[in-house]
């Protein structure tokens, strides 16, 4: 896969301007969470921030994004001890570029709404690996095995 990453500028949990151009010539994981503070994507967020030091040894920086504003993402990183930013991209136009927003199901009802999703872009601004419509728990240990090699 070598389509290029969808260019995007969003706020951080603090509210500061995140573009994907601050990480140019570093690889970047992007994960995009539905909710702040709901089960699935505390689990999710918490694997990344017990392995963040290994991705960072390895070479990737890591940001969630969520639908959610940035005091709700301030709290859950602050809850969460988080070390990554948490971006707010809640017109979820970022998520419709990556292809993160769409027709979920739930309990037989439809509805749109944020896809857990995972992109790995690369120094080059190209997407690398894409996991779409994933499950929070054991995502970020089958990242930890495919990008970094562990298990």
């Amino acid at each position: 896969m070598s389509e290029r990453a969808p260019d995007f500028t969003l706020p951080d949990h603090e509210g500061r301007p995140v573009s994907l151009g601050d990480f140019a010539g570093k690889r970047l994981i992007v994960f995009f969470y539905p909710k702040a503070m709901t089960p699935g994507c505390t689990t999710e967020a918490c694997d990344f921030r017990d392995r963040y030091e290994r991705f960072l040894d390895a070479g990737f920086e890591i940001v969630g994004v969520s639908p959610d504003p940035p005091e709700r993402n301030a709290r859950f990183r602050e809850k969460e001890a988080l070390p990554f930013p948490l971006l707010s991209d809640t017109d979820h136009r970022v998520a419709e570029a990556f292809g993160a927003w769409g027709t979920k199901k739930n309990y037989g009802r439809e509805y749109e709404g944020l896809i857990r999703s995972t992109f790995v872009v690369e120094p080059d601004g190209t997407i690398s690996h894409a996991y779409r419509n994933v499950r929070a728990k054991g995502h970020v240990e089958r990242l930890a095995r495919e990008l970094l090699g562990e298990g």
